[in-house]
This record gives C-alpha cells, sequence and structure tokens, in this order.
C-alpha cells in the first residue's frame, strides 16, 4: 500500500484503495493505511489522508474511533494540506455535547480568525466550530460575534460560503 501512496493517485487509485479497504473484514487494512498517515514521507501522508476522505459513510465510522487522535493531530499540524484533509475528516464525524474539546473549539475560534490561515482551513473551521458549538447558545452568540467579526475582511468565494452556511444555521 505504501509503494502505491508514493506515487501521483489518479482517482482510479484512490477507488481501488477504497474498494480493497472497506467492509469490517478489512478494519486491519484500514488501520494499515492510517498508521500511513503518519508517515514521514509527506506525500505518502496526504495520500493516505486524502483516501481517508473519499471513503462511503459506512467506512468512514471506522475513524470515529480516532477522532480524539485526528484532534490533537491538528492541533499541532504544521502543513497545510494535511491539516486540510484531517480537518476534512473530522467535519464527517458526529459531535455530540458530551464527546465537545473546549481546546479544539479555541483552536477552530482562532484559525478562523487567522488571515494568514489558508482559505480552506478558515472555512472548515467556521463549519467545525458551529458542529461543536451548536448546543450552546451562550457559545452561539460567541460564533455569531466572531463570524461578524471577519465579514468586514475581503473573503474568497469559499470562506465566504462557509460564512452564509453557518450564519443561516445561527
Amino acid at each position: 500500500m505504501k509503494l502505491q501512496l508514493s506515487h501521483r493517485l489518479s482517482q482510479y487509485g484512490i477507488k481501488d484503495l477504497c474498494a480493497l479497504t472497506q467492509g469490517e473484514h478489512n478494519d486491519n487494512l484500514k488501520e494499515e493505511l492510517y498508521q500511513l498517515t503518519l508517515d514521514s514521507d509527506r506525500r505518502v501522508a496526504t495520500n493516505a489522508l486524502w483516501v481517508f476522505t473519499h471513503f462511503s459513510a459506512v467506512d468512514n465510522e471506522w475513524l470515529y474511533a480516532k477522532h480524539d487522535q485526528l484532534i490533537d493531530r491538528c492541533l499541532n499540524e504544521q502543513d497545510a494540506t494535511k491539516l486540510r484533509l484531517m480537518l476534512n475528516l473530522l467535519l464527517r464525524q458526529p459531535y455530540t455535547e458530551e464527546d465537545i474539546r473546549t481546546d479544539f473549539i479555541d483552536y477552530c475560534l482562532m484559525r478562523l480568525t487567522d488571515p494568514k490561515s489558508p482559505y480552506a482551513v478558515r472555512a472548515l473551521c467556521i463549519k467545525l466550530a458551529y458542529e461543536q458549538m451548536k448546543y450552546w447558545p451562550e457559545l452561539l452568540k460567541e460564533l455569531r460575534q466572531t463570524l461578524n467579526m471577519i465579514s468586514c475582511e475581503p473573503l474568497s468565494p469559499g470562506l465566504s460560503s462557509a460564512w452564509r452556511q453557518v450564519m443561516k444555521k445561527l
């Protein structure tokens, strides 16, 4: 699997890896793929993360057990591509009142207001902040204030779309 991930991946390559790892009987291959997201070779790690973003909804449930580990990795990740892919994976996971991490909420609020952060990361952080804060009216008020603050700056189309989507929910 590592050899395949060490080269440029096509849509067919991604579909092949998804098919190879699909189903509960292939959880060991999912784990192997996940371990490759930690590889020191940037291409291998990003390709492995990219494959996970193409998992079906059923196979994606396997990643729920990696929720806290993915958050910890996001908090420390310096590579924008890996960060964006991990945030995408986290956005596909459920958030309940019981499993909210305040350090990740703070991280999302910090990143969404950081003009130096890539637009895609900021847009994902807007959506993730909402998903985590939606259970508490006082936190939603804080999110609204934060979003109003960034509305004064020029926003990319993607960032503007994420902003509008969350503002509608607020």
